[in-house]
């Protein structure tokens, strides 16, 4: 008996960091949808230079509200994507359902039409806030009864009523799914960098899969360990005493803390992953060098709440920002408090994208393209997971 490949759909692919975690943990794209044409020349430019992992893509310039997923139905292993976040973004308006780019209801669509075995979409840590928590169930119950759809001249929240009495009287037998959600922080998870978003995953209720989110790999406490109780970090990297950071506290009193609360062993995860450990054989920007991407920009500035990301820490959170850059996100602070604006490439290393992955436009709009990317590295290991548990079923003449 033949295995077939997991196959998917991606909405919303962006500059393409959850497309490409999902093809390194094994899933084939059938087709990625973009509307955004900064994006979409990011991802054509990959595509047409021949990238290892996005030259054979279906990369479709289109409006996801004009495409039918019907033809799909059956035959995917997954829908993914990431609906616009700018809806429920601490960063943005918050005006959620009252927003037109809230972009739910066509990955709901998207589900009923080609009716996946699993799904994935990721989005802001925004989406849990407690203004918009009713509207959030809302989206969890469309997601888990995707065929009971909002009628015409219905408005959300009677809709919500009648997807609630469904999910409480218990006796559904159409097209369900198994939902959960988790917020995820990609500096768990081996990305460099303190980047928090929600993660929703859902199994089509036929196939008794049973699933949790993976555990974290990495943590704050070893990287701790790694700097302040065996030095192990400082050695690694060949930094001198002289360029580590200066504390709060004194070392010896973090090596205290972190014995006292693991006795002689160190934490089992392994240590965050730095700023500087990201980019440390990248040559100097403002010299002549062989990396796309990676070109000095002058300019950057330091005053309160706009200080840059520590070189010996995950990188703060990458915007893409509601009008512009914002750039205390997007600069390195070094341990001489000296500052400078991240390249596009040490950008792109952040949030894990290969270096031979060209992001395409001026440095603002592809810091905005990074920024609303999904780290590719987490978008790889919450996706493997699936694979693993979707994979056995994909069998000629199964589900």
């Amino acid at each position: 008996m033949s295995i077939n490949q997991p196959s998917s759909v991606e909405l919303f692919s962006g500059a393409g960091g959850l497309a490409l975690g999902l093809a390194n943990s094994g899933f084939k794209h059938e087709m990625l949808v973009e509307f955004n044409k900064d994006a979409v020349n990011t991802l054509l430019k990959n595509h047409d230079e021949g990238q290892s992992q996005i030259k054979n893509w279906d990369i479709q310039h289109e409006d996801v509200r004009n495409i039918s997923f019907q033809k799909y139905k059956g035959n995917l292993s997954l829908v993914a994507g990431g609906p616009p976040c700018q809806p429920f973004s601490l960063g943005g308006k918050h005006k959620a359902f009252n927003d037109n780019r809230d972009m739910f209801p066509q990955a709901v669509r998207a589900v009923r039409e080609s009716k996946p075995d699993s799904f994935i979409f990721e989005n802001v840590k925004g989406l849990l806030r407690k203004n918009f928590s009713t509207y959030f169930e809302y989206i969890i119950l469309q997601l888990s009864y995707p065929n009971i759809s909002k009628k015409d001249g219905e408005d959300w929240e009677s809709h919500l009523a009648r997807l609630e009495e469904t999910h409480t009287k218990g006796n559904y037998r159409g097209l369900k799914y198994n939902v959960v959600f988790r917020l995820l922080n990609a500096a768990d998870y081996g990305v460099p960098q303190k980047r928090e978003r929600v993660f929703i995953v859902g199994f089509r209720n036929d196939l008794n899969v049973e699933w949790s989110f993976p555990k974290a790999t990495h943590s704050q406490d070893a990287l701790l360990w790694d700097q302040w109780v065996t030095g192990d970090y400082w050695k690694r990297l060949k930094v001198a005493k002289s360029d580590r950071p200066k504390l709060n506290q004194s070392p010896e009193k973090i090596a205290s803390r972190l014995q006292k609360k693991y006795g002689l062993f160190q934490p089992e995860e392994k240590p965050w992953v730095t700023v500087r450990e990201a980019i440390q054989d990248l040559p100097s920007p403002k010299r002549k060098n062989d990396f796309n991407n990676h070109e000095f920009k002058d300019g950057a500035k330091s005053y309160p709440g706009h200080t840059g990301s520590p070189i010996d820490e995950p990188s703060k959170t990458l915007k893409a920002g509601d009008h512009g850059v914002p750039g205390g996100e997007n600069m390195i602070r070094y341990n001489d408090d000296s500052i400078r604006y991240f390249t596009v490439r040490e950008a792109a290393r952040i949030q894990t994208f290969p270096d031979d992955y060209h992001i395409a436009g001026v440095w603002s709009e592809c810091m905005r393209q990074i920024g609303n990317a999904v780290p590719v590295t987490l978008a790889e290991v919450v996706a493997k997971s699936i694979y693993q548990v979707i994979a056995p079923n994909r069998v000629t003449g199964g589900i």
